[in-house]
């Protein structure tokens, strides 16, 4: 989406040999400028070093859509896995998007786009560690986006639910049918068209809206019960 919008790209994560493949593909169908910047966010010091490598380079767009998820009970789960995910989804969110703000704040000009989830509106057994990460970036960059008011510097908080993508399969669990699905292109663009009008939240999707709606007036221990059935299915 970006692309086809004429931005020049930094594409970060950990997998080198498809980041230059998508590379190549963006700059031959869309004439615009792609670095590759291989990355795992799930180390620490991670987003220091991205800041660090993009030293001199003006970033106008920070999009924080890293991320995954992992089923099974808290207790039995890898406590490697469960510390890996929050500093995925939370530690390294944080941490980009407090330092590509210092340089957006000086220009008075940026965007920001921190992915969250329907999953941020309502415990989550079962995926307890995801469901509370994404519950962190919703809060904190809803509140973010409240300071940042008259600085030139927007932040749009995207929360996607059921999209088909590679999510699943890290998560090892499998919702298909269960819920309507939001296409991953659907979600793009609707995340795109948020960030450009300054919209502080976003959520694609008719049934995800109203999912969201009754989250939010339902009693936790309501929604609770529903997301346990739900991966129980």
């Amino acid at each position: 989406m970006f692309a086809a919008n004429g931005f020049d790209l930094v594409l970060v994560a950990r997998n080198e040999a498809r980041l230059n493949e998508l590379a190549e593909e963006l700059r031959a169908t869309n004439k615009v400028k792609v670095m590759v910047l291989p990355q795992d966010l799930g180390k620490p010091g991670a987003a220091s070093e991205i800041f660090r490598r993009l030293a001199g380079t003006p970033i106008s767009v920070l999009v924080n859509n890293a991320g995954f998820g992992s089923y099974g009970p808290f207790a039995e789960s890898s406590l490697e896995v469960q510390t890996e995910m929050i500093e995925v989804n939370m530690t390294a969110l944080l941490q980009l998007t407090h330092l590509f703000l210092q340089p957006m704040l000086a220009r008075r000009s940026g965007r920001v786009m921190n992915v969250a989830s329907t999953a941020a509106f309502q415990p989550g057994p079962m995926m307890s560690a995801y469901y509370s990460s994404k519950a962190f970036v919703y809060s904190f960059s809803y509140a973010l986006a409240d300071e940042l008011t008259g600085t030139g510097v927007t932040l749009t908080t995207l929360c996607p639910g059921m999209t088909p993508t590679e999510f699943q399969e890290r998560a090892h669990v499998h919702m298909g049918g269960l819920w309507p699905m939001t296409s991953a292109r659907s979600v793009a663009e609707a995340g795109f068209k948020g960030l450009m009008n300054g919209k502080r939240v976003v959520i694609p999707g008719v049934m995800n809206q109203i999912s969201v709606f009754l989250a939010k007036r339902s009693p936790a221990r309501l929604t609770n019960a529903i997301v346990r059935r739900v991966h129980k299915a």
